[in-house]
């Protein structure tokens, strides 16, 4: 295949195109559905699939890579060529995505030097690390190699965050150094210091928004009248965060007419086609006036919904794509099927505290530090001290928290403390009582000036209006439960792991319904399946088949806050998103 960009127009093997293309994360749906997805994606017409890449689950370490399982870019593109379908990559080092952390890895924020999407060199020496793998990953898969991938993206929406046009030239460089010679691309605002601040010279400019077409291009029309018109993100719906009213979803008749309009100016990328799960701790959050964490759902009402099922959406848009191919469309795959499993008894438990020398070690410091202090970059982290004299409601303040806290004394709940709301409390104590700091990270910011905010107890931590010293700080990632000793029976602490066991004759995707609890997360088989929360607006979690397995399956829940029924869960055959 030879793909290139002449006279304002896409041209395949000579002939001029347009892009028809759906968003796919593989990081965020199973590998055994992706062939599905792609089926589907041509049936509706689609001749190009779009994918991010994230840094973050790449590097979970410091030049340590994982490129397997659901991380496997390569077989996700090679999956894609075989299917017939071109390939967008868009490989970072920023994403946003409603992605933890905009996809950088937490870790980065371990260097106090460092100032992230710019030329500070500590920043720079880590993504060209990266880049030097993404890129021996990418080269073979290039359609100048005989691959599917088209085109490769230079940063993302830059222009909605600084102003150093050096970094993106680095970027553009970078990635040309390195082999890759299909056209680069960014993509951005419609405003025009988007545009200005975000583009760079050589590099083809692409727009984001989800409607008014023609009003959106009136800058990028005038800034760039000869290069080929793309929509590189025409959102079909939005992300839902923990505590709004509903899940949110965009008409379908609307949005076919937004495609129409943009399919008459040019070529789009549908965002999304699926947006899959935000599995485990990978929830990002936005952060304007108030903290807005992500929920597990990343359903996002695209045109698959998150367990890959025909949307009234999809229908719609492909009755209009079906106009601008020259093709009869496939007939639509079946819906995969999905089941319920019934109610299972947690009848296990294990006290939060008791867990605590199962999980981690502590590390001892004179006053507590961020959570990537201790080398720790998800879930939880625990500040304890000992009380060296009694105290009448004095008051325990924090500068600032990363993100909810649970304040103990010994093990009894006192308080609460969100950093949306008050960071203080009041606490009576005797001398030698233990003070316990539970504090949960729910997602690092992935877009805007507040992504490089830390996470635990963030600044001074004061009791009693001074600075209290002698501090242990045991770091909880999750990521190893199975170590832990449960006994038979219930639990009376609010923080507190549960476990029990079903049977499966056939896996099938099926839905865990959480009500009997109140916040935090579950394991199936070892897997994270993400967070729950009682605000909603997501009520049920998404469970793949591929996480079951035939016989006997292992559910471990995390309860942070203490239950509201029977220590029982329920597996369903329909989600629940709001």
């Amino acid at each position: 295949m030879i793909f290139e960009i002449k006279n304002g127009q896409f041209v395949k093997d000579g002939k001029e195109i347009k892009i028809i293309s759906g968003a796919v994360h593989y990081f965020r749906n199973m590998p055994d559905t992706w062939e599905d997805i792609f089926d589907k994606m041509l049936a509706l017409g689609c001749n190009c699939v779009e994918t991010y890449c994230a840094w973050n689950m790449h590097e979970k370490q410091v030049g340590v890579y994982d490129f397997t399982g659901i991380l496997d870019l390569s077989a996700f593109i090679k999956k894609a060529g075989q299917k017939g379908l071109m390939v967008i990559v868009r490989p970072g080092p920023y994403i946003c995505a409603e992605w933890e952390f905009g996809g950088l890895p937490w870790w980065i924020l371990k260097d106090e030097e460092i100032e992230i999407r710019c030329m500070n060199q500590a920043y720079i020496k880590h993504f060209d690390r990266y880049l030097d793998r993404i890129c021996n990953i990418l080269r073979p898969h290039l359609a100048t190699n005989g691959g599917p991938v088209i085109m490769v993206q230079c940063e993302n929406e830059y222009g909605y965050y600084g102003d150093d046009k050096d970094y993106l030239i680095h970027l553009r460089d970078g990635l040309i150094n390195r082999g890759i010679d299909v056209p680069l691309f960014t993509s951005d605002g419609c405003y025009r210091q988007c545009l200005l601040d975000g583009t760079v010279e050589g590099v083809l400019s692409t727009l984001n928004f989800g409607s008014q077409v023609q009003e959106r291009f009136l800058e990028h029309d005038r800034l760039f009248p000869d290069a080929p018109k793309m929509c590189m993100e025409m959102w079909d719906g939005w992300f839902d965060a923990w505590g709004d009213d509903k899940h949110h979803t965009t008409s379908p008749k609307e949005y076919a007419k937004v495609v129409e309009d943009m399919l008459k100016k040019g070529s789009l990328n549908m965002y999304m086609f699926i947006g899959g799960t935000n599995f485990g701790f990978t929830s990002g959050a936005n952060h304007y006036e108030k903290f807005a964490p992500d929920v597990t759902s990343y359903d996002y009402d695209a045109l698959l919904n998150e367990h890959g099922d025909i949307t009234e959406k999809y229908l719609e848009v492909r009755k209009v794509i079906q106009k601008y191919v020259d093709h009869p469309l496939p007939q639509i795959p079946d819906n995969r099927p999905v089941t319920s499993y019934g109610k299972v008894k947690l009848n296990q438990s294990l006290d939060f505290f008791d867990a605590l020398t199962m999980l981690s070690e502590p590390v001892e410091t004179e006053v507590p530090q961020p959570m990537e202090y201790y080398s720790h970059g998800y879930g939880y982290i625990a500040y304890q001290t000992r009380l060296n004299r009694d105290y009448k409601e004095a008051e325990l303040s924090f500068e600032s928290l990363g993100d909810r806290a649970q304040i103990y004394i010994n093990r009894e709940l006192v308080d609460l403390l969100y950093i949306n709301d008050s960071l203080k409390t009041r606490i009576t104590a005797k001398d030698g009582d233990i003070l316990t700091v539970l504090v949960e990270n729910m997602g690092r910011c992935n877009f805007g000036s507040k992504m490089m905010r830390k996470k635990g107890i963030v600044g001074r931590c004061l009791l009693d209006g001074k600075i209290h010293f002698h501090w242990k700080a045991w770091s909880l990632p999750m990521d190893h439960l199975q170590g832990l000793s449960f006994k038979e029976g219930d639990c009376s602490s609010p923080s507190a792991f549960y476990r029990g066991s079903f049977e499966v004759s056939q896996p099938m995707d099926t839905f865990l319904d959480f009500s009997n609890f109140k916040k935090g997360f579950v394991t199936i088989n070892g897997f994270n399946l993400g967070r729950y929360w009682e605000i909603g607006p997501q009520k049920t979690l998404y469970v793949p088949k591929s996480v079951l397995k035939m016989g006997s399956n292992d559910i471990i829940l995390f309860e942070s806050d203490g239950r509201k029924g029977e220590a029982s869960l329920s597996f369903t055959d329909h989600h629940i998103l709001g």
